[in-house]
């Protein structure tokens, strides 16, 4: 947007702090070379243009504000003489590209000392060339250093990740294999007592009746009923009393089997009329391998389908063989991420999902969503950890005008008013040094609102933490996407 041309006084120039300490021969340079332009309420550059001036207020009141998806949001207003705008990286040429990173409007006429960008950057290279070289080292070597350490961070978590992906499966790939062990000496052990069952001079019926017995009572096996330790102790009392009246020896070491397998003491006094009292013995021993067995085999079934819950998990945390930009359903990402991060998370910590499991999926790249939810969550445990270790993380999803919100609250002690602004900002971190980066969360913010064109926000009080991504229902079309370091 263009404004009305006025005179440029040198004086007036050089009244303002960022030019006081020129020449006269320099700010008549300025004059020169540049122009001053009033402006009517209204725009007068927006983000993501061209960068084409640098723009100095004399007076009037500006307002800066950022695309923050749908929304523009106001970062900045201020009516000080002297504040600037603009290009302010024409130094830097063509090595970034030059474009607007926020809007410029005025709420009052306004009146700017407007310098065309390569008018500027000629100037810092004619006038200030060491601060020029000390500019470019800091601006090129803060890129550098935020690039290589959001590298070592994602090694760091990928670590953290892995130890604990290996100690989720170490769990049930152990119990797997005892159970493969212990069965396979049961299974001999009631070959051995099927021979001696045999041997005896049992008739076909009765081994019929035996038969029968053994698939029944695996049957009820599959169906048992799970118990509070107070009722299995009851029950475990009353087969023994059965299994001691009945002559069977060591029947405490059976009873507990018996009641985790379902029987009790009406199928136990069936089996006694069946297969008469001289074979009784023999045979709740065969039925306690019987019960013993279907249990291990239970054991390994769950285990392994652990097992395979587990890698499912991981690839569809890591999204692997899959499309990095895809309609995603955000709940599979986020039981994903919890389900990686459970080793970390601990008992203590208490998890508590509330799904809106009616929301559409949405166009996202999957893979970096997990990211932050795995940022936002690792943030959310170390919180609760400072205050003790126990306390609860709560996962929302919900319809938030027409963005899908994703929210993560924690009890830990919240983030203080006075930090509040700046906990996005890059390398900026309250954990003790050695501990923390300070660019989980600029990360997780330009993966947010950069790439997904969304909004990630906090609301913070002692005991109620929130931290709130919302993300667009449909795909955004953005050119001037910055891809995540």
């Amino acid at each position: 947007m263009s404004g009305q041309l006025m005179p440029c006084s040198p004086g007036e120039i050089g009244s303002l702090f960022l030019f006081e300490k020129l020449s006269p021969e320099q700010l008549g340079q300025l004059c020169s070379a540049g122009r001053v332009e009033r402006f009517e309420p209204g725009p007068v550059y927006t983000e993501g243009e061209p960068a084409t001036c640098f723009y100095v207020m004399i007076e009037g009141t500006v307002v800066l504000s950022r695309r923050v998806g749908g929304d523009d949001v106001e970062v900045n207003r201020t009516s000080q003489r002297g504040v600037y705008s603009g290009s302010m990286q024409a130094y830097l040429g063509d090595r970034v590209q030059q474009t607007y990173n926020n809007s410029m409007r005025v709420t009052e006429p306004s009146r700017f000392f407007v310098l065309p960008a390569e008018t500027f950057s000629a100037f810092m290279q004619e006038w200030f060339p060491m601060a020029v070289h000390l500019l470019e080292g800091l601006f090129f070597g803060s890129k550098n250093t935020q690039r290589a350490i959001g590298q070592r961070e994602r090694l760091l978590a990928l670590g953290s990740l892995s130890a604990g992906l290996t100690h989720e499966l170490n769990n049930p790939a152990a119990a797997a294999v005892r159970a493969t062990s212990t069965l396979r000496e049961r299974v001999g052990k009631m070959r051995h007592k099927l021979g001696i069952i045999a041997q005896g001079s049992y008739s076909p019926e009765v081994m019929a009746n035996l038969i029968d017995i053994q698939e029944r009572t695996a049957e009820r096996v599959a169906k048992a009923p799970v118990l509070s330790p107070l009722e299995a102790s009851d029950r475990e009392d009353t087969l023994a009393d059965w299994l001691d009246d009945h002559g069977i020896q060591e029947g405490w070491r059976i009873a507990p089997t018996f009641v985790q397998g379902g029987l009790d003491v009406d199928w136990l006094d069936q089996v006694a009329a069946t297969v008469g009292e001289e074979i009784l013995p023999n045979a709740i021993g065969w039925l306690n391998y019987t019960v013993e067995t279907e249990l291990l085999m239970d054991e390994i079934n769950d285990s392994t389908a652990r097992i395979s819950h587990l890698v499912d998990a991981a690839k569809q945390y890591s999204q692997l063989d899959r499309a990095p930009y895809q309609v995603a359903d955000v709940h599979e990402l986020l039981d994903s991420t919890l389900l990686m991060l459970s080793g970390k998370i601990g008992q203590q910590i208490k998890v508590v999902k509330e799904y809106d499991r009616t929301l559409p999926r949405i166009p996202a790249y999957p893979a970096e969503l997990n990211q932050v939810w795995t940022n936002l969550i690792d943030n959310a445990v170390q919180a609760i950890n400072s205050v003790g270790g126990e306390g609860t993380l709560t996962v929302r999803t919900a319809l938030e005008h027409d963005r899908l919100l994703v929210e993560f609250r924690d009890t830990g002690p919240g983030v203080p008013a006075d930090i509040r602004g700046r906990i996005f900002d890059p390398f900026f971190t309250t954990k003790p040094v050695g501990e923390g980066t300070g660019l989980g969360l600029d990360i997780s913010w330009r993966i947010v609102v950069n790439k997904h064109h969304g909004t990630l926000q906090v609301e913070s009080s002692p005991g109620d933490t929130r931290f709130q991504v919302l993300l667009p229902l449909t795909a955004v079309d953005n050119d001037t996407t910055e891809e995540p370091e």
